[in-house]
């Protein structure tokens, strides 16, 4: 590979890591708006409707397409990075929010301390709920992703690609939803209903990355000509 390919697989490798960032970011600050989809009509799942989940699930499948494509182009030890990261990123941007709620808003501030409170204010459990599911399930999910590229020697990419989000979405859903309950933010009761709709919004967002996966891993192999199963080892 020439110097020109490696600095150009640098640079892509650097804008994947800040829409990977984005995106979790993003995700932490929307989380408290929930909407609803009903496709299949109104179905409630253990008293919990389905497909009635957080805007802030949005955003976060695309980190794990992000993490598949670079566990993919890249190898394993840059998908580790990206996650690492990406959890140092959140946990500062908490950490910026809860100093602009500390400072008081002047009196001709379009938006007073009361309406910034609503809109941003953090519940540690929640974020907490979120980063440890998060860490547990992004590194499943990369772990999973190479262990059927090397049992399958770079082939059947579908495979590797479902196989690793479907189970890494759901040990992410059942966690942090099992964390709030814990700490008594959510009852119980709305546990096996929420696990369920929120599993299951997941895994149909997934099934729509897998093509995308597909042209991004043909374009990439395609530029760098790369043969299957090769990755690009950057020196940083």
């Amino acid at each position: 590979m020439t110097l020109k390919d490696k600095k150009l697989a640098y640079r892509i490798y650097l804008y994947l890591g800040a829409l990977f960032i984005t995106s979790l970011v993003v995700s932490n600050l929307i989380f408290q708006k929930f909407f609803y989809w009903n496709p299949f009509g109104k179905i409630e799942v253990f008293g919990a409707s389905l497909f009635e989940v957080s805007v802030g699930i949005l955003p976060y499948p695309i980190t794990f397409l992000i993490t598949d494509l670079i566990s993919e182009i890249y190898g394993k030890k840059k998908a580790n990075q990206i996650v690492t990261v990406g959890i140092l990123a959140s946990l500062f941007s908490m950490a910026i929010i809860l100093v602009a709620e500390v400072a008081p808003a002047l009196e001709s501030s379009p938006i007073d301390d009361k309406t910034f409170t609503k809109v941003f204010a953090l519940s540690p459990v929640a974020v907490l709920a979120s980063m440890i599911a998060y860490l547990i399930a992004q590194y499943i999910d990369i772990g999973i992703y190479h262990f059927w590229k090397n049992l399958t020697k770079g082939k059947y990419l579908w495979l590797r690609n479902n196989c690793s989000t479907f189970l890494s979405q759901f040990i992410d859903t059942f966690t942090v939803v099992g964390l709030l309950c814990v700490f008594g933010v959510l009852p119980w009761s709305m546990f096996f209903g929420l696990v369920i709709s929120g599993f299951f919004f997941k895994i149909f967002i997934a099934l729509i990355d897998t093509p995308f996966l597909y042209f991004f891993v043909y374009i990439l192999r395609k530029r760098f000509k790369l043969a299957v199963n090769e990755e690009i080892e950057l020196e940083v």
